[in-house]
């Protein structure tokens, strides 16, 4: 068995909602509740699922740039919700994120060089006399000329400058690398040379990801492992073969259906999910998704269900839904 080199255990992140002359809290938004998972060295893992369902709020939690409510976040054994402030800072240099925006991420008054220079400065994980050399290598690992280093953010295109945010993640030579949306801002062409990019880096500099998008067919590309969240749950998680192959959740079903085929002769049949998603503040009882499932019968209004995997699945494939065995059977042919 492969030792994880992260876990999240029960993580839970709630965002207060306040009002009121005393300006008390009025409800909580679930944004994450109860998530659990682990991520093994130098594989992808990702998160997929609709704006809102928890997946940017998970990876930013895991990283305590938001303060889980409750949980366990255990990185190489080590719990970081027990770190003091810096403790936490020290162990951040191993544990990186790359923000879905290049354009907000970098800071317009610095140069390139100096936002790179300014993250081994803090981390202290280079000498300063050898930073003008590692700020080299960096940009040519990125694909980006050295001397492109003496510009400003502002003088780069949207996918150079996600190549600087790389550059700047690898600085401080980290193990885990939280992709949120990192190519959705991006050109079709552009979020292909990225992805390459990524693959590549990790190959080379044994990285392990957590990938957050809302685009299966990056994810399809990218990831070793697959996780599908619904407004603040998990719903399934499997290897992205068996994920894409045999999706055992209906959620995961329905995403996988809209996804555009390339050849204009063949066509997919399109399961349209009825009515909205429900508030967070106030998430169904029993099943989250039974509002708009359309297997959905009386104990998924009543009880919630179990991540688990059966006879028709992989041991490492898992699903919450009561009705596992009755989606297999009716599974005529793959949804992709």
């Amino acid at each position: 068995m492969t030792t994880p080199l992260f876990e999240a255990k029960n993580l839970q992140k709630y965002f207060p909602v306040k009002g009121g002359i005393l300006n008390r809290t009025q409800a909580q938004v679930k944004a994450v509740d109860d998530v659990s998972f682990a991520i093994n060295p130098g594989e992808t893992l990702s998160i997929v699922g609709e704006s809102g369902c928890g997946k940017s709020t998970t990876g930013r939690a895991i990283l305590r740039l938001d303060d889980p409510t409750d949980g366990e976040i255990l990185f190489e054994g080590q719990n970081l919700m027990e770190l003091s402030k810096s403790d936490l800072r020290q162990k951040r240099k191993e544990m990186q994120i790359i923000f879905q925006d290049p354009y907000a991420s970098l800071n317009p008054r610095q140069k390139v060089k100096q936002i790179l220079d300014e993250a081994m400065a803090i981390q202290g994980v280079v000498p300063k006399a050898k930073r003008p050399e590692r700020i080299r290598e960096l940009m040519e690992v990125v694909g980006l000329r050295p001397e492109q280093a003496e510009r400003y953010p502002f003088q780069f295109s949207g996918g150079q400058r996600q190549r600087i945010g790389i550059a700047r993640a690898l600085s401080v030579d980290p193990k885990l690398i939280v992709c949120d949306e990192a190519v959705s801002a991006l050109d079709v062409s552009t979020q292909a040379q990225v992805l390459n990019l990524l693959k590549k880096l990790q190959k080379d500099l044994d990285l392990t990801y957590l990938f957050i998008s809302h685009d299966l067919g990056v994810v399809r590309h990218i990831s070793d492992r697959v996780i599908v969240m619904y407004l603040g749950k998990i719903v399934e998680i499997a290897d992205k073969k068996d994920l894409f192959d045999s999706p055992r959740h209906p959620y995961t079903r329905a995403l996988l259906s809209a996804i555009p085929i390339p050849d204009p002769s063949k066509t997919r049949e399109r399961i349209v999910l009825q009515g909205d998603v429900p508030s967070p503040m106030n998430p169904p009882s029993g099943c989250r998704f039974h509002t708009r499932c359309p297997f959905a019968t009386d104990i998924c209004k009543t009880e919630e269900p179990e991540l688990r995997s059966t006879t028709f699945m992989n041991e490492t494939h898992k699903a919450a839904c009561h009705h596992i065995e009755k989606i297999a059977e009716t599974e005529k042919t793959s949804i992709v």
